[in-house]
């Protein structure tokens, strides 16, 4: 059991009970946790995940929502939502920008345009938070994560650290944090940027954008389902298995992108990893080849 009475003398009205994760994520899918707590710094995620570490509670940091699916019972246990949203832009030679882990993507890409900075359009593109993007290596038309990284304030149990780019072990669509090597949570971190100008980075941006809305289904889903496999897309092994458009209840692999499941309303958790058992079994029988989950499960 957790101790609720504990938590809510420690974060007051941050704290609530039995809340519905459905509407905190971009599929529109999950049960309660049993507590939220509403962060909006990164001093305050720090006391938060501080406090679960100390009292050794069950806790998950959510962020944007995106590559999650949650389970249709919810998460026994603390979810931490991440608003602490600030960023401060660096400008010269060598700009960059610094901001807390969770700041959207998509808008600091935005807001660096507006600027006059580029390097970061490709972000435009990717659903969630800095946080998430930091922890696993997010990438979109060419660049990632690991390319912009000039370091992330890490919180560990030897308090808040600093860790390089080269630190973070990234990998496509992985990491240190992301493989359970380290325990640490991502607290800020200052992404490097170009100079450009406002015209240059927002017409990347509305290209970017466009071919994004070519190739992805509209709709509540996760983003990519599956890592793309060594030299091969993991939407064309599902469309060479003749799976696109197939449905189980209100859960949907797309008929525009068969790596994206689109919740097409009131879709349990239940139907999207039945999906995701059918396409991998399937796959594996007709192709020989192993689909890996990219999205996490709570």
């Amino acid at each position: 059991m957790l101790p609720v009475d504990l938590i809510r003398a420690e974060f007051g009205a941050a704290a609530q009970e039995k809340i519905v994760l459905a509407p905190y994520t971009s599929a529109r899918i999950g049960g309660p946790a049993d507590v939220l707590i509403t962060v909006k710094s990164a001093d305050e995620l720090a006391k938060a995940a501080q406090f679960m570490w100390t009292h050794e509670l069950p806790y998950y940091v959510l962020g944007g929502g995106s590559n999650i699916l949650v389970s249709d019972a919810g998460f026994r246990g603390v979810v931490i939502l991440n608003k602490a949203k600030e960023a401060r832009f660096q400008t010269g030679d060598q700009p960059s920008v610094w901001c807390e882990s969770g700041v959207v993507f998509s808008n600091l890409a935005n807001r660096c345009a507006s600027k006059g900075l580029g390097g970061l359009e490709w972000g435009a593109a990717v659903p969630g938070t800095i946080g998430g993007a930091v922890f696993g290596n997010a990438g979109a038309f060419g660049g990632e994560t690991s390319m912009n990284l000039i370091w992330a304030e890490l919180l560990t149990v030897n308090g808040r650290e600093k860790f390089t780019a080269a630190q973070m072990g990234y990998a496509y669509r992985t990491s240190v944090l992301k493989r359970r090597e380290i325990k640490a949570l991502v607290l800020s971190a200052e992404l490097a940027l170009q100079n450009s100008t406002k015209a240059e980075a927002s017409a990347k941006i509305a290209e970017f954008s466009e071919r994004r809305k070519s190739t992805q289904p509209p709709g509540a889903s996760m983003g990519s389902m599956f890592k793309n496999p060594t030299g091969d897309y993991a939407g064309r092994l599902i469309e060479a298995a003749g799976l696109k458009g197939s449905r189980i209840g209100n859960a949907e692999i797309s008929a525009v992108h068969g790596n994206f499941f689109v919740n097409h309303g009131a879709t349990k958790a239940s139907d999207i990893t039945a999906l995701i058992r059918l396409a991998q079994t399937t796959v594996l029988e007709k192709l020989g080849v192993q689909l890996e989950l990219e999205i996490e499960l709570l």
